[in-house]
């Protein structure tokens, strides 16, 4: 038993388990526990693919490290743990030992930080162009659509057959289906209002709502950490939000399927370039088919939607919500199994009127 190895490893920032010849966990350091939110008295002796969800990536490095009896690295690994909502963004390197009682060390670094960092960036500058889109859709499109509807109105009048009116009337329909789109897209946002409130009567709120929608085919599961405190921010907007994306959920499930609310707290979150040391994290998940691949990098611009009916507004308002707010929204999504999180400071926000 190597004495001085463990005191060594408490003291390290970076994540750090030994593996026994077994592959079982025979030890883990406080980084690696606050890393995967687990004491090590829950993972100490348990096999290393027990331990872990989606941990096939991890299994091939150790076992690499094995077969070639040298140090092998993982520079993208996905990886989760019981005890956590989303799988983490990690790398690996996985080093063979030759002490007793020990048969390998297996040392993580997480690269989510910078990774999140650029999206956020991009989510920004999205959200800006998005907003300059609108401006610009209100030139090119408010006067010939009143146009187009005039001249059709006038047409008709001007038909002998009445069974020809049905294409004018088509025209006119479509003329009205395209104003009231751009009613939603150009209507000026109002100042939003912060006042504290608690996260889960927005939930609550939407749950009402939309089970008054599919009062029968749809099940809203709660999963509530009661212990979350207040936060400031403008309730209307959170409740738009959140209602957003579980009509997107309830639609691509054609009403039919479980959608989970989830919240807990989140520490040391960096949220639009700054650092918060609370956060709340609301996440909205769904059992339905999954979002499309071809949909997954523009499912926040406007006008992008996978229903043919659909107009493609509820995220992209959803997105500028949340940005209002110093927050962040984010998704995974895999056939099954899609989850957006929406992070909200914990912070005394300026109130705006």
């Amino acid at each position: 038993m190597p004495n001085k190895l463990l005191p060594s490893l408490d003291h390290l920032a970076t994540a750090v388990l030994l593996l026994d010849d077994q592959s079982r966990i025979a030890f883990l350091n406080p980084a690696a526990e606050h890393l995967f939110a687990v004491s090590h008295s829950n993972l100490l002796g348990h096999p290393l693919q027990h331990a872990f969800t989606h941990a096939d990536q991890l299994w091939v490095a150790v076992q690499s490290a094995l077969s070639s009896n040298a140090a092998h690295i993982e520079h993208d690994l996905m990886l989760g743990a019981h005890t956590l909502t989303t799988k983490l963004h990690l790398s690996c390197t996985v080093t063979p030992l030759h002490l007793e009682g020990y048969a390998l060390l297996l040392e993580f670094h997480t690269i989510d930080r910078p990774l999140k960092m650029a999206r956020e960036e991009q989510m920004l500058d999205q959200t800006q162009a998005n907003r300059m889109l609108l401006r610009n859709l209100a030139h090119e499109i408010k006067n010939p659509l009143g146009g187009i509807r005039g001249a059709a109105q006038l047409l008709e009048q001007e038909l002998e057959r009445p069974a020809l009116r049905e294409y004018t009337q088509v025209v006119i329909q479509e003329a009205d289906r395209l104003r009231s789109l751009m009613e939603k897209l150009l209507t000026p946002q109002h100042v939003p209002h912060f006042s504290a409130l608690n996260i889960h009567e927005v939930l609550e709120r939407v749950r009402s709502v939309v089970l008054a929608e599919l009062p029968e085919s749809l099940l809203i599961q709660r999963d509530y950490d009661l212990s979350l405190p207040e936060l400031h921010g403008d309730k209307e907007q959170l409740i738009q939000v959140v209602l957003n994306i579980v009509r997107n959920a309830a639609q691509a499930m054609k009403g039919h399927g479980i959608i989970t609310f989830r919240t807990r707290i989140s520490r040391q979150v960096t949220l639009m370039k700054k650092l918060h040391r609370l956060a709340i994290s609301v996440q909205i998940i769904d059992n339905g088919p999954g979002i499309p691949t071809h949909l997954r990098d523009k499912i926040f611009y406007p006008l992008v939607s996978g229903r043919a009916d659909g107009h493609g507004l509820g995220l992209t308002l959803a997105q500028d919500f949340v940005s209002q707010h110093q927050g962040s929204i984010e998704f995974e999504s895999e056939p099954g199994r899609t989850c957006f999180t929406v992070m909200l400071p914990l912070t005394n926000m300026e109130k705006k009127s």
